[in-house]
Order: C-alpha cells, then structure tokens, then sequence
C-alpha cells in the first residue's frame, strides 16, 4: 500500500466485543479502527440498508462475522473505497464474489485452525447445540425454568425419546454426528433423507462411526421421512436448490407430537408455512437456532411470548449459537488480524475465497 493512502478497518457484528484487541497491533498501520457490534441487514427495510452503506462507505478494509451482515452485489457497488473483505470460514454464501471479483476486492475467509495450537472438530460445537435444543424441547426446561422461577411447579410432561424416531435432513457430518448420538445415546431409530442419499452412502456413513450397517435408514421420500419422525432435525445445506425445502406440505405430514429443529439455515423452512403450522398447534414444538433474517427484528413473530399458549406449540429459540463457541471465535479474529497483516506488509495471504 501507498504510504499516506488512508486505511479505515470497520469490524462488523462482534456480540461479544473481542475482535478489537486482535487487531489493535496494527493500529501503526491504520488510520483508524472501528468496531459497529449491531447489525444493519440491507434486507431488513430499505432504511437500514441506507444507513450501513453510510456507515460503511469510509471504509478499505471490512471484518465480517460469518453471514451476519450479507454483502450482496448492490450493497458492494455503494461502497467505493471497498479494498479489501475479511470474512469467517471457508465459504460465505452471504457475500457476491463475484461482484466483488468485478471490483477487485480481496475476499479471505479462515480455517478456524488458528496457528495448529488448538484443535477444533468441526461440527461438534453444532451438534452439542443440536442435542440441548432437542432435549431442551423434549423435556420442557426453557417454560419450567420459568414456572419455577415465577412461584409455579410442575404444569406439563416431558417427551422421552428412548425408542422414538430420529428423522435427519441432511445427512452430511453435521446429520450424521447427530443422528450417532441419537442412536447411540436414546437408542433412536435413525432415519434419513437427501436428494442423492443411498443406503450404501448411508451404511457407509454408520460404519464410520463403528456403527452397524442399516443403523441409519434411508427414508423413502422426504414426506416419508416428515411422516415417521418423532423428532424431525434439519441438516441440509442452503443453495437456491435447496432453498424452501421444508414447506406446508412437509410440515403437514408430521404427528402432532412430533418437535421440528433448525440449526442449519433459516430459510431451508418457508418460515410462512412454519409459523401457520405452530400458530395451529399442529405439532409439538419447534426448536430453532436459524431464522430468515438474523438478527430478528425487534417486532418479530417469533419474539411472541405466547408460544405453548391457546393451543399454540411449543417454540424455543437461540440467537444462532450453535457456532458462537469462544475458541473459535478467537481463533477466527486471530486468522483475520494475521491475514490483514500480510496484505499490509505486502505478503501473500491465505484463504482467499476469489
């Protein structure tokens, strides 16, 4: 970089205000730091979209966390000082590439496996948070926490879900770390279903983990699969394919004792259809981590505390926690700071998502 070129570095969406001190060595370097901690979602309503491209137009470097603040194409065209994108992880779905590849924008993510001193499974920090929000739902803790605090006792039953059905969308590392708990921990019957699944995939799958061949089944469609499931946990990946792939239909196949959990994405489930069919008491409960936008409007449906009232289901919900462990998001911080740090200093960096 020239030496006198202005470098403004905003950091974007950090809840918990820790990604200021990993970039605070290279404050010789930048002429400024700024951390913004609430997100403006340019889909959210066109005001807010108005004001993050002005709080965002100064700026040649930007931190994002994973996809809090999407930068879709109209959003990078406002911003014209834009240099350079930090982002978290491998892929960011949120974010048009190729836009910023037209205006040649350096785009990183990170690895999440820091400088090889800590070792983090991926998908166990997702799972973990899978199986709370499943045995949170099942077993009442959220409303009987509440009942408890509040002078009340008991008021309802709990779900056991030894011998119930584990339904799995998705059966990728995420479904299948998931499905092997269920399996292994509550001897569930595993069920499973993709557009490409296959017992053979499956089996192989099992055998990975030591289980048996025909541990997890192959479903024999996806209403099949919302038909059986006492417990119904979304694992697919978001695409445009994939993109409402729970809807009414789906939703309308499942017992009405049946729980529903997302800790996926939002929009995998039309949220329409979802809220209809909660609203109705049609099933259970649903469990949710994803949500259409993030973070929930402050007037959101879903913000209702009427849930498991009037007939309604059960609703439990988390703030997209199910990644939001404090290894990790240090970790991210770090490979961000050691990648902005290249760049300045001219070098090579890693991860580049262009």
């Amino acid at each position: 970089m020239q030496p006198n070129t202005p470098l403004n570095l905003a950091i974007l969406d950090d809840y918990q205000n820790i990604a200021p001190a990993k970039f605070s060595h290279l404050e010789p370097h930048l002429t400024t730091i700024t951390s913004f901690p609430e997100t403006l979602h340019p889909k959210h309503n066109h005001a807010d979209k108005v004001a993050l491209i002005s709080r965002l137009h100064p700026y040649q470097i930007i931190s994002t966390m994973r996809e809090r603040t999407p930068f879709p194409a109209e959003l990078i065209s406002s911003l014209p000082n834009l240099k350079y994108l930090l982002t978290t992880g491998t892929r960011n779905r949120s974010t048009d590439l190729q836009a910023c590849a037209q205006r040649g924008i350096l785009v990183t993510g990170t690895t999440g496996l820091g400088t090889g001193q800590v070792s983090l499974p991926s998908p166990s920090s997702t799972t973990e948070h899978t199986w709370a929000l499943i045995l949170g739902l099942a077993r009442n803790i959220a409303r009987d926490d509440a009942a408890v605090k509040g002078g009340g006792w008991q008021g309802s039953f709990a779900m056991g879900l030894a011998g119930k059905t584990l339904g799995i969308l998705g059966l990728g590392s995420l479904g299948t770390a998931t499905a092997k708990i269920g399996a292994l921990a509550f001897g569930m019957r595993i069920i499973a279903w993709s557009s490409s699944l296959t017992q053979d995939i499956a089996d192989e799958k099992a055998s990975a983990f030591g289980l048996p061949a025909g541990t997890f089944e192959v479903a024999s469609s996806k209403l099949a699969l919302f038909r059986e499931a006492d417990v119904l946990s979304v694992h697919y990946v978001l695409s445009e394919r994939s993109l409402g792939i729970v809807e009414e239909e789906e939703l309308g196949v499942m017992k009405p004792t049946a729980l529903l959990v997302n800790t996926s994405r939002g929009p995998l489930i039309g949220e329409k259809a979802l809220l209809k069919t909660l609203k109705e008491g049609r099933i259970r409960g649903a469990a949710l981590d994803v949500f259409d936008l993030e973070p929930l409007p402050r007037d959101s449906e879903w913000r209702s505390t009427r849930w498991g009232m009037e007939g309604r289901s059960e609703v439990l919900l988390s703030p997209h926690m199910g990644y939001a462990e404090e290894g990790i998001i240090n970790i991210w911080y770090e490979e961000q700071a050691e990648n902005l740090e290249r760049w300045l200093n001219g070098k090579e960096v890693e991860n580049k998502l262009l």
